[in-house]
């Protein structure tokens, strides 16, 4: 997958754009190539995005697709998490947008004029909430008067809402509010269809592990530990269960989210214990799926009373995921 960072510089917008290689600026896609352009600000790509994907899957020309990043509030994925669900979603070129002041200004006549400029467009694929340009004016009727190719609006794509037994329609707020009630099944509804394998669209925390406090090896329960990104929302301090993705394969885990006050540690970390799972993982790059709340944080007497709760701990989550 190429990745573009689009900056909407001043002056002309005819000159190639970059994308992004392993480490390394490289020269720009070949500007023959005509692709279907997919619309909208992408945090992540819940079930109602994936229909608008399939569509434009559908007219067999490499995918476009836009992310924003610089909105209001912390995101569910983070660029680097993005780039991870984008590529394994079969998206060809992704273009990066930075909303800025500039952007945030710029009024919609100039900002589709500019878009339909950098790229060779076959088609173009929104849902019809999709909105651009300054104060959200553009519409996806007054897009399709700035391009001469094919338009396609998908309406909104609904579920039915368990907690309501009513229909609400796929959307990034929807998934936000959901994880921030930690109601992850829910959440997990909403990104991926049942059955996917792991990884197929499932809520995640990406990030590289790094040396904590290893006082979890000393009572029988080595863990890992990741700094959660500043701009990512996670779900309710608390114990989960769930799975952790390796280099060295995929382990059932407990996952405390938020302070450990038995050993007096109050900062927000996320520690990870991987059954299963024997080695050294510090330095590598790993994905850790929550999928269910187990319990709330609690202070225990000392590390006795601590390997006691987390002995049914693992229990419970053997019994989930063996």
């Amino acid at each position: 997958m190429l990745i573009i960072n689009c900056h909407f510089p001043e002056g002309p917008t005819s000159c190639p754009l970059p994308r992004r290689g392993a480490g390394e600026w490289e020269t720009a896609d070949s500007p023959h190539t005509e692709y279907s352009l997919v619309l909208g600000g992408f945090d992540g790509l819940h079930l109602g995005h994936r229909t608008l994907l399939a569509a434009a899957k559908q007219r067999g020309l490499p995918i476009l697709l836009t992310t924003m990043f610089g909105g209001k509030g912390k995101v569910l994925f983070t660029r680097r998490e993005r780039r991870k669900i984008f590529s394994e979603a079969g998206v060809d070129v992704l273009c990066e947008i930075d909303l800025d002041e500039t952007l945030r200004a710029m009024p919609a006549a100039e900002f589709a004029t500019k878009l339909f400029s950098r790229f060779r467009i076959g088609a173009v694929y929104c849902g019809e909430d999709f909105r651009f340009g300054k104060d959200a004016l553009g519409t996806p009727d007054l897009l399709k008067t700035y391009t001469d190719r094919p338009v396609t609006v998908l309406g909104t794509v609904k579920y039915l809402a368990p907690e309501s037994g009513r229909t609400r329609k796929f959307s990034a707020t929807a998934c936000k509010n959901y994880l921030k009630a930690g109601d992850l099944p829910r959440l997990n509804a909403c990104l991926s269809s049942e059955g996917e394998a792991l990884g197929s669209g499932a809520y995640f925390v990406q990030g590289i592990v790094e040396h904590g406090r290893e006082v979890g090896r000393t009572y029988g329960f080595p863990t890992l530990n990741l700094t959660p990104p500043p701009e990512k929302l996670l779900p309710p301090d608390g114990v989960y269960g769930g799975m952790c993705e390796t280099p060295y394969g995929n382990f059932p885990t407990i996952v405390n989210i938020g302070a450990r006050p038995t050993f007096g540690v109050e900062g927000r970390k996320i520690e990870a214990y991987l059954d299963g799972f024997s080695g050294d993982l510090y330095g590598a790059s790993v994905r850790i799926y929550p999928t269910e709340f187990f319990r709330s944080i609690q202070k225990f007497s000392g590390a006795d009373a601590l390997r006691i709760q987390l002995q049914k701990d693992i229990a419970r989550l053997r019994e989930r995921y063996r």
